[in-house]
């Protein structure tokens, strides 16, 4: 049975996010929730890790690319290429946004942490994203600008859609000697069954 106490989630600060001064107000959010932060480092990025990360196939591409050609001709802009071009430069255009500067690199801990965490964060569009969420408090961009600047959409953060896509996503980003076991005083009023030894 899965300690759901034990789960890790990936959670990766954006250049955006780095250069817009939120790396502090990103990371108490996830505090105030009593998640466990096990690991964190500041790097940048290299377009393998992004390649390993991302890991998109040409199904993928064509899909995207679909729905880029569908919203440009809904525009009424040319189509100039296969669906599947688009679809790639959506990746391309990716891999040049998370390497154009620093990022903040964590792995966060506790129950449920995958679910907490992309709740947290909100919905990929910060423009649709809710109120109250990263995205949607924090930044104003949306997928029609970002297509036409032809750009990534410049949403702060990435966090692991699935447990098992954050195992995955963890071990591209970090050795296991990066990731601290310890114990946090929060542990026990979050998961021990009973609240003994609080009174005097």
């Amino acid at each position: 049975m899965a300690d759901f106490k034990k789960e890790r989630t990936l959670v990766i600060i954006k250049p955006d996010g780095v250069q817009r001064s939120l790396v502090g107000d990103i990371i108490q959010r996830f505090e105030k929730t009593g998640l466990k932060l096990v690991a964190m480092k500041f790097a940048f990025a290299t377009e393998e890790q992004c390649e390993k990360h991302y890991s998109k196939d040409d199904a993928w591409c064509e899909s995207k690319g679909q729905i880029r050609v569908k919203d440009m001709e809904n525009s009424g802009l040319p189509i100039e290429k296969p669906a599947i071009e688009y679809g790639k430069d959506i990746i391309r255009a990716i891999y040049a946004y998370m390497t154009a500067g620093p990022v903040v690199l964590m792995v966060w801990e506790g129950n449920k942490a995958v679910g907490i965490v992309k709740k947290i964060v909100g919905g990929t569009e910060p423009l649709t994203s809710d109120v109250g969420t990263i995205r949607g408090d924090l930044t104003i961009d949306s997928y029609d600008i970002a297509n036409l600047d032809q750009r990534a959409v410049r949403n702060l953060i990435h966090c692991s859609d699935k447990p098992e896509e954050a195992e995955r996503e963890v071990k591209i980003w970090f050795d296991n000697s990066e990731i601290l076991k310890y114990r946090l005083i929060n542990d026990e009023i979050l998961y021990d069954i009973n609240l003994d030894g609080i009174k005097e």
